[in-house]
């Protein structure tokens, strides 16, 4: 058969793919490393089979064979991570879902999880790697990492919420600066009667958002008990995995899942994979990282790294104001700095203490002074 002949041959069994499966301009080619499952291998063809019937290409890389699937032979987990590497930078698949994966500093992975609450999805961002070695402007990246892959999975404006972990309230200020800036995020409401886009665990459980920032190692624990809690722990039975490694610049497309990730949740991460190729993902990763950094993304990080609190170098010197009632406070401060912040008000003759209220930390004063504190406390950086 000719190479014409080969081409004309390819476009009518993609036509023929479409006819049968509703997903017309290909079907996407997507790897799966079944090797090394907790569940045995067995528990990854399964996935493998169920994600060719819903249109799926499966490249499956171990040892079993199946009519459904393309089986590229490998002898162990090693080298299947081997091949796998190989047919991506050859361009002969569009993707891979594989059980671990040695991602650079600057990417990390968007999870996608179903809500125990209300059936809701929502993605994780993020859940493995490492966005930053800098906490915050990791949790900055991470919002935009959760944005590319909503999007690319077919929400046109998706929600965002900040896990209120160390971090969410300098990840806030940042993100509303460049929202202001012109880089468009749209902010929910947490379900809880004191609102905002800093969250809790209600929210968690209910999908208040459709992306929610947190820092990877906490997402990670997240993405395991709600792909898990039905099960005891110890077989992921819901949602698509620990997602796809997003950052600036990087194209390749490899979606986690875990060793004890069942077959359902497997065959549910393939699709993902294939949803992505054809949401065109690198396509609007470009998109949202040269928006964002038009709007002062950089600018946004910088300044919280610099925001290294004037108060902390002359904390030991300041005493504190006679010693009042505290009858207002101020949220929205890293538990981190509270005193810090504290030492900020007793610089200025305000007397304040520090406590935990159930929204997080608070700096609390007396109502006569909560105004001057507050303005204060803006321009050392502790608030937005």
């Amino acid at each position: 058969m000719s190479s014409l002949e080969k081409k004309v041959a390819s476009i009518f069994m993609e036509m023929a793919d479409g006819v049968e499966t509703g997903q017309f301009g290909g079907r996407p080619k997507i790897a799966l490393t079944g090797m090394g499952s907790e569940h045995g291998e067995e528990n990854s063809m399964a996935a493998a089979v169920e994600a060719a019937a819903a249109g799926i290409d499966v490249q499956y890389i171990g040892t079993l064979e199946n009519a459904a699937v393309t089986t590229v032979k490998v002898a162990d987990d090693e080298e299947g991570h081997a091949k796998m590497d190989e047919l991506l930078n050859s361009g002969e698949i569009d993707g891979a879902v594989t059980m671990h994966y040695p991602f650079p500093i600057g990417v990390s992975t968007v999870g996608r999880v179903i809500t125990p609450a209300r059936g809701k999805e929502m993605f994780v961002a993020t859940t493995t790697g490492t966005s930053s070695s800098d906490r915050i402007e990791g949790m900055i990246l991470n919002a935009i990492y959760g944005i590319i892959t909503a999007k690319a999975s077919g929400i046109a404006n998706p929600t965002v919420g900040i896990l209120n972990v160390d971090g969410a309230r300098q990840t806030e200020m940042a993100l509303k600066e460049i929202a202001e800036a012109g880089y468009p995020i749209t902010f929910c409401e947490s379900s809880r009667a004191d609102g905002g886009c800093v969250l809790r665990g209600n929210d968690v459980l209910q999908g208040t958002p459709d992306v929610l920032v947190t820092d990877s190692l906490t997402g990670n624990v997240l993405i395991k008990m709600l792909s898990a809690f039905q099960t005891g722990g110890s077989f992921e039975a819901t949602g698509y995995g620990y997602g796809p490694g997003i950052g600036k610049d990087y194209d390749k497309l490899v979606l986690i899942i875990s060793r004890a990730s069942g077959a359902p949740l497997i065959a549910i991460a393939l699709n993902f994979a294939g949803q992505l190729v054809k949401g065109g993902v690198f396509k609007i990763a470009a998109a949202e990282f040269a928006a964002a950094e038009k709007a002062g993304l950089a600018k946004a990080i910088e300044k919280r790294k610099a925001s290294a609190k004037p108060a902390a170098e002359e904390a030991e010197t300041v005493e504190a104001p006679p010693k009042e009632p505290c009858t207002s406070s101020i949220p929205g401060i890293e538990v981190m700095d509270l005193e810090d912040a504290v030492q900020v008000l007793w610089k200025a003759g305000i007397y304040a203490e520090s406590g935990m209220g159930c929204t997080g930390p608070l700096v609390m004063m007396s109502d006569a002074n909560a105004e001057k504190a507050a303005e204060l406390l803006k321009e050392a950086g502790f608030i937005a």
